[in-house]
């Protein structure tokens, strides 16, 4: 009996999922923790702890990777650089502050308006790093004597609040942000980001919440975002320059967020679209304010390349001063020095899509008329809106739009204007004016190479 006990269980354990026995390495990799208090760093608001908090961040790096906790305190500080493998923890009380100082930001190749260029990296940043991240219920505060647009006094780029470059495997969580006069949160052409329950406050002008730059594979989740400028921004590059490199962004998801805007737009997908924008989804999102639409769509010739994909279900509007929906690829954006000639640089948009919404008081539901009759938009759906407006739905130069289920009152005008438009749902539409197209860009006296 005892042998075939002893049989028994010897069987149920062979059979058992085998755990395979960490070694000391391995569990030091997975319980490191280093605190920047232990390297110097005092938390007063007063004495920079730059360097302090970058020995924490390099040392855990270097050792495998793990957390770098920042506990209660202020503290003021320089740019630091994000190292791969490490994760800045804020505790709850805990507060970077930037430096007023622009010498407290290094000078590097960062994005400004489309283009690679000389500028300051942001307060918190990485380049070429993987696997790293900011968590924690602490803040990060910019400085405003460092905010706002290059000057003659300063001509760099301006930092922004957090700017991962380049860099893989990204995780920003729960923490809150205040910043003024530039981006929050910038990532460029990085890939695997997720971006949740974060609270961003940015007021004034150039003022965006999270700049989407380039990047690939990327969700935003839970996040309450009120800002100056865009709330979230969705951009790939201009001219040659970012048409010969290609970088796209795409596969981007935004979910359960509370977005108001004071100057732009809650969601701004372009002008600077010459990599390409694809594969947006936008659900379960309230906008309860903008200056001019909830969601601003925008490019124009000279661009080149390609906006399609972008899908927004479930959405609740309201506090918009220009309306839910603007579509402007004709004339959005600062021409490029070197732009994208012929109808090569006309932007191809198509499968346009938007269902399920709820307005309220919105002064335009759609105004959707400046597209180019060359490249039409292919393929727009509106479906499944209630609520009130002030004007309805202007389209022109789409085909295979489909407009269903709409179902707004208050509204001056017919509910549909159409100039150039096939598709369904168009019973009854009144003819409106078609837009005024500019001119495709000059090719060069000179073949176009980067330099």
């Amino acid at each position: 009996m005892k042998r075939r006990r002893f049989l028994k269980t010897a069987a149920m354990a062979a059979a058992a999922p085998q755990r395979a026995v960490a070694s000391p390495q391995e569990a030091q990799k997975r319980v490191l923790a280093l605190n920047v208090r232990d390297f110097g760093a005092v938390g007063d608001g007063v004495a920079k702890d730059t360097a302090a908090i970058q020995q924490a961040i390099d040392r855990c790096s270097v050792l495998g990777g793990g957390e770098v906790v920042v506990p209660a305190g202020n503290y003021l500080i320089g740019a630091v650089a994000l190292r791969s493998n490490v994760t800045l923890r804020l505790e709850a009380a805990a507060t970077i502050s930037g430096s007023p100082d622009y010498a407290d930001y290094p000078v590097t190749q960062v994005r400004w308006e489309g283009k690679w260029s000389q500028g300051h990296v942001g307060l918190i940043y990485a380049l070429d790093a993987a696997r790293i991240g900011i968590v924690g219920a602490g803040q990060i505060v910019g400085n405003p004597a460092v905010g706002g647009r290059p000057t003659a006094q300063s001509p760099l780029r301006h930092p922004a609040l957090i700017e991962p470059i380049g860099c893989r495997d990204i995780r920003l969580e729960g923490f809150s942000t205040s910043h003024r006069l530039m981006w929050s949160i910038h990532p460029t052409n990085c890939e695997n980001i997720a971006i949740g329950r974060l609270t961003i406050r940015s007021t004034g002008g150039n003022g965006d919440g999270i700049d989407i730059d380039s990047c690939k594979h990327v969700t935003i989740d839970g996040c309450n975002i009120a800002t100056g400028d865009d709330c979230i921004s969705i951009k790939s590059g201009r001219g040659m320059e970012a048409y010969k490199l290609m970088q796209t962004s795409e596969d981007i998801s935004i979910t359960n967020c509370t977005m108001a805007d004071s100057i732009f737009a809650c969601i701004g997908i372009g002008s600077e679209t010459s990599g390409g924008i694809r594969n947006v989804r936008i659900e379960h999102c309230k906008f309860t304010g903008a200056r001019t639409f909830a969601a601003y769509i925008k490019s124009h010739p000279g661009r080149g390349a390609f906006i399609e994909d972008i899908v927004a279900n479930d959405l609740d509007v309201s506090g918009m001063t220009g309306g839910f929906l603007s579509l402007n690829l004709l004339s959005s954006g600062i021409h490029d020095e070197a732009e994208v000639p012929g109808e090569e640089g006309i932007p191809r948009t198509r499968n346009f899509r938007f269902t399920n919404m709820r307005v309220k008081d919105c002064p335009v539901l759609v105004d959707a008329v400046r597209n180019h009759p060359v490249k039409p938009l292919d393929g727009f759906t509106l479906a499944n809106v209630t609520g009130t407006c002030g004007k309805g739905i202007a389209l022109a130069n789409v085909r295979n739009a489909r407009i269903e289920g709409v179902q707004v009152t208050g509204y001056a005008g017919p509910l549909i204007g159409v100039h150039g438009v096939s598709g369904s749902g168009l019973e009854g539409a009144a003819q409106i004016e078609g837009p005024k197209v500019p001119e495709n860009a000059a090719p060069p006296a000179q073949p176009y190479r980067l330099k």
